[in-house]
């Protein structure tokens, strides 16, 4: 029998991947009560993909680590065999940071090098490292540091946290690295193509959203690039790493994870839809839904649900997408593989119960618009 698949990423500020797909899969049966609703909540690498792993069956593994600025956080990898899932957000991201407080400077990923660490020592040999939504812009000189990287100024002493310290970077001494980072297969699950350094690296394009004023931006910039010549010197790393299509990815984390780690970088989307069994699921659906908060043109950039719709159309299954807003045209929807798109903001035009009521307005909207796509066939939609 066919079935409907709804594997949607999180609707940020309000509710969970997982509960987004429990709420729209809620709302379908109460519909119709004998349907068959599987549920794969997806994410692109970015915050929300340890619940997507979870959401899989992977199993959580507490890890307490520090914060962006320093302060002990309770995160997690999750675990399934000796593959860990570890997700930078969780632990170096913009939502750990005290108070909400930006650091731009100081905002080190020391933290989610600890994760790793964690994983290795209990004997994971894969690590699927997630990046996306960090506090920091320190290249990921935290995380080689908590591996057990020596970072060194002129005298000998290590560098404080953050990016802005690698300017008094003198010397890189990798001969603690983690013993088990030689046997690790790292993956980078990323949709962000930027450079380390210039006018489209981690400063310059990232900087901004993490505090950086166009002074710091280039201070930082600067630091960056002499984390970049002191490691290849030292280390005997390619200095041309740094250049590489994701090297800037989480403030340069995505650089220390290719160059210090030996990481292969993946398509973030595509990388873990294959994680969480989506395309077994995927084989005879006669429908997809997938979405998140906002569907706009950051979506078509790789966003999970983008990858959604390709991956479906390609099966040849429709797909549709729900949303708190939908800021796409039917042209661009459409060009993407939605057959239609539904948002909150269309049955309830307080934005702020939205946000706060999304869950039952979710139920609402799968048991009044999507089920009646599975008896008609039929998208009706309310944009033009």
């Amino acid at each position: 029998m066919s079935h409907v698949l709804v594997a949607p990423d999180k609707f940020k500020g309000s509710l969970s991947a997982p509960e987004v797909a429990a709420h729209v899969a809620a709302g379908l049966r109460r519909a119709q009560p004998s349907i068959d609703v599987r549920e794969v909540p997806v994410a692109d690498g970015g915050d929300g993909t340890l619940d997507a792993a979870l959401a899989a069956g992977f199993t959580r593994v507490a890890v307490t680590a520090s914060g962006p600025t320093g302060e002990p956080v309770a995160t997690a990898y999750a675990r399934r065999g000796d593959t860990a899932v570890v997700e930078l957000a969780d632990v170096s991201g913009l939502s750990r940071l005290p108070g909400g407080r930006l650091a731009p400077l100081v905002a080190t990923s020391y933290g989610t090098g600890e994760v790793i660490r964690a994983a290795l020592d209990d004997g994971c040999r894969t690590i699927v490292l997630g990046l996306g939504g960090s506090a920091c812009t320190d290249g990921g000189a935290g995380l080689a540091q908590a591996l057990g990287v020596r970072l060194l100024d002129a005298d000998g002493r290590d560098l404080p946290p953050g990016g802005a310290a690698l300017a008094e970077l003198a010397t890189v001494d990798v001969s603690d690295l983690h013993p088990a980072v030689a046997g690790a297969d790292v993956v980078v699950a990323s949709d962000v193509d930027n450079p380390l350094l210039g006018e489209h690296g981690a400063a310059a394009v990232y900087g901004p959203q993490k505090g950086a004023d166009a002074e710091q931006v280039a201070q930082l910039d600067a630091a960056l690039a002499r984390w970049n010549e002191v490691l290849a010197r030292d280390a005997g790393v390619d200095a041309a790493t740094a250049t590489l299509p994701g090297a800037g990815a989480a403030g340069g984390v995505g650089f220390a994870a290719l160059a210090v780690l030996g990481a292969t970088l993946r398509p973030g989307i595509e990388y873990l839809l294959d994680l969480v069994g989506f395309h077994q699921h995927l084989a005879g659906a006669s429908l997809v839904v997938t979405g998140e908060g906002s569907l706009d043109e950051q979506t078509l950039r790789g966003k999970a649900p983008a990858g959604v719709a390709a991956a479906a159309r390609e099966a040849g299954a429709p797909v549709v997408a729900i949303a708190g807003q939908c800021l796409l045209p039917r042209e661009a929807l459409r060009a993407a593989g939605f057959v239609a798109a539904y948002a909150l903001i269309d049955i309830e035009p307080d934005p702020r119960r939205c946000v706060a009521e999304a869950g039952p307005l979710l139920e609402r909207l799968a048991e009044h618009r999507l089920a009646a796509i599975i008896d008609t066939g039929t998208y009706q939609e309310d944009r033009k």
